[in-house]
């Protein structure tokens, strides 16, 4: 009953007191062991609500790996799955998207043995497109998701499972720079005609803001982003991987109140390195830098580029990486420059963030650089040097120690490992078990 409790409450948006249930949550998980299925449902839970809250993703994994010790079933009559649903969603936002992956494929297939091919599948659907989505594989991201969203269409209108198909599919055309389309999505199914009266992931209005930002509508932007974020406040989500309404509000701020937009970033960044997690702390330092000059801007987006190249967050790592390229031509550094924004390219054509790719042509193009050939290499497959790497880092090497090892520099190393956590999907921490896998 506890257990039922617990997950029916994390997602009443009439709850009067969020804060005070995961604080209560939290006292409760500490007693328990996971001795059985309501036990780990109820770790499972505080391990979500970790993530959400912003606490500490070394916090959020414990709770997440002791609710999977012993199992957790998707087709369960008594429990459901949301439960082993949220623990994948927390591996996700903890860097490790690969296990997640693989959670949500073996629902999946305890899904169809079942015969469940309602809301359920749908939901599992959308996830694994926004799994996808994190990694930066947009184009297949974009399949699941409309996969979801036509499964959801077929059981209902107004459904959480449409909910969080639309609002996914929606933030993934806007990452591949399909503006159009995003609105006309929107338009579909009415976003902005009533928010739903329901705790729903990516928050729709939050993703409202987003596509008006997008549009160049910055006023009506801000107003939906500070409104979503006001109320996630209220509830204790603070985390900005979960929803990152604070760091698109930043790109409104920084059109007319530049000041204003640092302090909502350094907020940002503070709530970021709290949780602690490569990917979010990187996403944050690239947008704080938009909010500042091209010479802070520069280091920012340095510091961003070496988190994001040791997270799994592909398109998130080519944005940084053609943002501080830009910053650095502005400052008078071409050459360094050029590598960047010609890695940014390459990475944002893989991710099929076309959008992104097309900028950064663009700005080879008016640098008086002509962008070269593009090349791409097999999204899955570690490459010899790349394996090698991996082999040392998951040793407990850092990239000098493994640099000497492999006689190359520290940098080439950083690519190679970058380019493995985006393969492998997982950050250092989950290195170990990835490749044994």
């Amino acid at each position: 009953m506890q257990a039922e409790q617990f997950k029916w409450n994390s997602v009443r948006v009439d709850e009067e007191n969020s804060p005070a249930r995961s604080r209560l949550l939290s006292q409760f998980a500490k007693r328990l062991t996971g001795r059985g299925l309501p036990e780990r449902h109820i770790l499972g839970l505080r391990a979500w609500d970790a993530a959400m809250r912003g606490e500490s993703a070394s916090t959020a994994l414990e709770y997440a790996e002791q609710a999977l010790d012993g199992g957790m079933s998707w087709t369960d009559q008594d429990f459901g799955f949301e439960v082993p649903a949220v623990v994948a969603v927390t591996l996700m936002y903890c860097d490790q998207p690969g296990r997640a992956e693989d959670l949500f494929n073996t629902a999946i297939l305890e899904f169809e043995a079942k015969g469940w091919r309602g809301a359920h599948l749908s939901f599992v659907y959308t996830l694994l497109g926004y799994v996808r989505f994190r990694r930066g594989r947009l184009a297949e991201a974009e399949d699941f998701v409309r996969n979801g969203l036509q499964i959801a269409d077929r059981v209902g209108h107004g459904i959480p499972a449409q909910w969080y198909a639309v609002g996914t599919l929606i933030e993934t055309l806007l990452a591949r720079g399909n503006t159009e389309e995003a609105q006309r999505v929107a338009h579909t199914y009415r976003l902005a005609d009533g928010f739903p009266n329901a705790v729903v992931y990516p928050d729709p209005q939050a993703v409202w803001g987003k596509l008006l930002l997008a549009q160049g509508r910055i006023e009506e932007a801000e107003h939906h982003l500070t409104a979503a974020g006001r109320r996630l406040d209220l509830r204790g989500t603070r985390n900005p991987s979960w929803s990152p309404w604070q760091l698109d509000l930043v790109l409104a701020q920084a059109t007319h109140a530049p000041e204003l937009a640092r302090a909502t970033a350094a907020e940002a960044v503070s709530r970021a390195r709290a949780f602690g997690t490569s990917s979010v702390i990187g996403h944050a330092l690239r947008v704080a830098a938009s909010a500042t000059d091209a010479a802070q801007a520069s280091g920012l987006l340095q510091e961003a580029v070496e988190h994001l190249e040791q997270s799994p967050a592909a398109s998130e790592l080519a944005h940084a990486l053609i943002d501080h390229g830009t910053a650095l031509h502005t400052i008078g550094d071409p050459h360094l420059a050029a590598q960047q924004i010609y890695r940014g390219m390459e990475l944002a054509a893989a991710c099929g963030a076309d959008g992104l790719a097309s900028r950064a042509r663009a700005q080879l193009a008016s640098s008086g650089l002509r962008p070269r050939r593009l090349h791409t290499s097999e999204q899955d497959t570690l490459t010899v040097a790349e394996h090698t790497a991996a082999g040392h880092a998951a040793l407990g090497l850092d990239n000098r120690a493994i640099a000497t090892a492999m006689h190359t520099d520290a940098q080439a190393v950083s690519e190679l490992l970058s380019a493995v956590f985006t393969k492998l999907g997982t950050d250092r921490l989950g290195l170990h078990r990835a490749i044994e896998v």
